[in-house]
């Protein structure tokens, strides 16, 4: 069993949105195809992955670094102990060979391409969705009937065509029940009345919206905002900070009652580490929001969980960033506490197939094989593409 090529393509995201810090009218993805020589239905199966939304593609990176190591590698090497699997963490050791320790950046993303393409790959060639060959490599129940999902908009819209109500309005249409929104982006008084705005479509129920002020805050504002918002009894209050400032998280954690969540931005088991025991993140209670698309992939998320675990933090405060159909397979197949959607943005990612099951305040992967990633629309025709 042989890798007989792996390809790497840019994909601008589509949309001109922003939040408290970035637009994201120039980002793009990085879509990941490892091709294999083990043939079903008279096609080489092919291992898709992306790295997941928020960050910039990793062209150079794969293209110069990481491809071509494991384009050198002994097949054999790349192989489980039965040799009938990839071997994601042998694949992800291959790659980051010659690596330093730390500087995680933009290098943990475009390892989690690769990665994440290998277990997309396997699931594909045991003919299983990838939550159940998940569930069964990490040994644990999985929730393939259903995980909480939260639908994540709330932007700052720079064209001004629509309110924040009636986007999720929309959203509630589709079936949601909870929301995130943007916070950081305007004045306090004006994201107040955002909250507000927001508030009506829940009924005035502050527990199914959450805000996301995407580190922008310093401790001043970020104390600020959580005296303001603590009325509102919140679902959460996310990413209040620099990720990396755990000295400000824990400052607001000790003064605000309500949940925290952060940690997208984390991109290492060793960095979430800190957050767990420096950043005042309190058991039971606060959200740990890694992404495996940003952080080395599965292999590297099944070491965070593990971690968190042992400092005495339940998986179920584990409810990992990037709104899409990857993540959705990960969160239900390492049973998580739930997953994001991006049902509106970020396009041909974002979001999930119409065969996954949405309604109710849950989401189910589909049945498909692999992350079913053949199933989004949007995303059909680049995989197309990328192995043509």
């Amino acid at each position: 069993m042989n890798i007989t090529d792996i390809r790497d393509l840019s994909i601008k995201v589509e949309g001109n949105i922003a939040n408290a810090f970035v637009s994201f009218a120039e980002h793009d993805i990085s879509l990941v195809a490892i091709v294999s020589d083990v043939v079903r239905n008279g096609k080489p199966l092919v291992g898709y992955a992306f790295d997941s939304i928020g960050r910039f593609a990793q062209g150079g990176i794969l293209r110069e670094r990481m491809i071509p190591r494991l384009r050198r590698a002994k097949p054999e090497s790349l192989l489980s102990d039965d040799g009938k699997l990839f071997d994601p963490a042998r694949v992800l050791a291959t790659i980051m060979r010659n690596e330093k320790p730390a500087g995680h950046g933009d290098r943990a993303a475009a390892a989690a391409a690769i990665e994440l393409a290998v277990w997309d790959l396997n699931a594909k060639i045991l003919d299983v969705p990838a939550h159940v060959l998940i569930s069964q490599a990490f040994g644990v129940k999985g929730k393939p009937d259903g995980i909480e999902v939260y639908a994540a908009g709330g932007y700052y819209y720079e064209d001004g065509q629509r309110t924040l109500e009636d986007e999720l309005k929309e959203y509630a249409a589709m079936g949601f029940t909870s929301f995130k929104m943007k916070i950081g982006g305007a004045s306090l008084k004006q994201d107040l009345a955002r909250i507000e705005s927001a508030l009506k479509v829940v009924d005035g129920d502050g527990s199914r919206l959450s805000v996301d002020a995407n580190g922008r805050f310093d401790l001043k504002t970020a104390l600020a905002y959580a005296e303001a918002i603590a009325p509102f009894k919140l679902r959460w209050y996310e990413e209040i900070g620099d990720p990396l400032d755990y000295e400000l998280n824990r400052r607001v954690a000790e003064v605000y009652a309500g949940r925290i969540a952060t940690g997208e931005n984390l991109f290492s088991t060793q960095d979430v580490k800190n957050l767990a025991l420096y950043g005042g993140m309190r058991r039971g209670l606060d959200y740990f929001q890694v992404d495996p698309g940003l952080s080395y992939g599965l292999t590297e998320f099944g070491a965070t969980i593990a971690m968190l675990e042992e400092q005495g933090f339940d998986r179920a405060q584990v409810h990992p960033h990037g709104g899409h159909m990857i993540n959705l397979h990960i969160a239900a197949g390492l049973g998580l506490g739930g997953c994001e959607a991006y049902p509106g943005v970020f396009q041909p990612f974002g979001g999930y197939a119409p065969e996954c099951g949405i309604g109710g305040g849950t989401v189910r992967p589909t049945e498909a094989p692999g992350f079913g990633l053949e199933q989004k629309r949007e995303l059909a025709p680049w995989l197309e593409k990328i192995i043509a």
